[in-house]
């Protein structure tokens, strides 16, 4: 006679090591190496899930696992919602030779319970997909990363020429915080390369017209209106709770400020600057690569450094410039291609040509080098030509 469901879970347990939540959190913490497996359904996994659990519905787990450990003797854990269906998995792993293979007793009900940390997915809505259907159709993008750019928060340094349409392709991206930093009042002479602001605007802050264009391409955003001159005083106040800070800024000072406070806090600061017909883009990440300062150690004498307000800038350039600041944002929130951290872009308008240029840490720099204490930050107010302007 064949054995009741009863009988032949007793026989697994038999031959399956069980684990229970408390001793999975305890080698978590420990920083231990397994790989731990939610063998449920999708809408079960909707629900929650354990942190850094990969999902493998019990039916594909033969199929799949390989890919995910293929080496037999990894240590795996393997959990479902109350500890019978993850046993099934488990003894199925040690049929194709794994050896180091358990079960969590209890499943995910008895870790919830007990007041484990538990993740829950967010998911896009229909309206996202309608939205943003020709991102879910891009490999290296799918549900995975549009939800990456919906949790994503960004800092634009400036509502100005590159901030603007760096802002807008970021909004229409889908970036879900979007901070923008700006003390200055829309003028008349910003409307020939500052899109997101109006003739109705002249004379109104900068970050609330930013706010309410951005707003209106895509209500389903978040946008932080900050109205403020950057200082050493407020910086790191200012870039604590944002991932990725966009430079888009007109002067020198806030150039060696957005610098420094990104090595302090260790954020990407994306890079762009234009001048007449030419314009650079790179990333600023170090170890990975160099920091603005290992370009150039100290700002230049105030003769030297004309800002877009002096030297004047062609309306189109910082355009393609900004968006080129919005592509490596939207490649550093992905994780996919190879950001211009160590690169630089240069674009020559007149040539209609683009050049890459290689940059090199410097180990002995005074802020990023190799061993060094961050020196503090410096307010460099009287080395900008035009000490006034923030942005392009």
């Amino acid at each position: 006679m064949a054995p009741t469901i009863k009988e032949l879970m007793s026989q697994i347990r038999a031959r399956v090591k069980e684990t229970t939540p408390a001793e999975v959190k305890s080698r978590t913490e420990r920083g231990e190496p397994f790989v731990l497996i939610d063998v449920r359904e999708k809408d079960e996994v909707d629900q929650g899930h354990l942190p850094g659990a990969t999902h493998i519905p019990r039916g594909f787990l033969e199929l799949r696992i390989e890919a995910l450990a293929p080496d037999r003797k990894t240590p795996i854990v393997a959990y479902c919602a109350g500890g019978n269906r993850s046993l099934l998995a488990a003894e199925g792993l040690q049929r194709l030779g794994y050896e180091n293979v358990v079960s969590m007793s209890g499943g995910f009900n008895q870790w919830r319970n007990e007041g484990n940390p538990v993740v829950v997915p967010q998911h896009l809505s229909e309206a996202d997909r309608r939205r943003y259907s020709r991102h879910l159709m891009i490999p290296e993008v799918g549900d995975a990363g549009q939800i990456k750019l919906l949790q994503a928060k960004v800092l634009l340094v400036g509502a100005g020429g590159l901030g603007c349409p760096a802002a807008y392709y970021l909004a229409a991206a889908g970036v879900g915080t979007l901070g923008v930093l700006d003390f200055d009042t829309v003028d008349e002479s910003n409307l020939q390369r500052q899109i997101l602001h109006t003739v109705e605007r002249v004379g109104t802050s900068k970050t609330e017209s930013a706010r309410r264009t951005l707003l209106a391409l895509n209500p389903g955003i978040k946008v932080i209106p900050i109205e403020a001159r950057l200082s050493s005083a407020n910086v790191e106040s200012i870039f604590k709770d944002y991932e990725i800070i966009v430079d888009g800024s007109d002067n020198f000072p806030t150039r060696y400020l957005v610098n420094d406070a990104c090595v302090l806090l260790n954020k990407p600061n994306v890079h762009g600057s234009v001048y007449r017909f030419e314009g650079q883009v790179t990333v600023f990440h170090p170890p990975a690569g160099p920091c603005y300062r290992c370009l150039y150690p100290e700002p230049p004498p105030a003769d030297l450094a004309p800002s877009c307000a002096d030297a004047g800038v062609l309306g189109v350039l910082p355009g393609v410039v900004g968006l080129l600041e919005a592509v490596e944002t939207v490649k550093l929130i992905l994780g996919a291609g190879d950001s211009l951290v160590g690169r630089l872009l240069h674009y020559d308008a007149l040539k209609a040509e683009f050049r890459t240029l290689r940059l090199r840490r410097d180990p002995k720099c005074r802020y990023c080098g190799d061993g060094v204490r961050f020196p503090g930050f410096v307010d460099y107010e009287r080395f900008c030509a035009n000490p006034a302007a923030v942005a392009h």
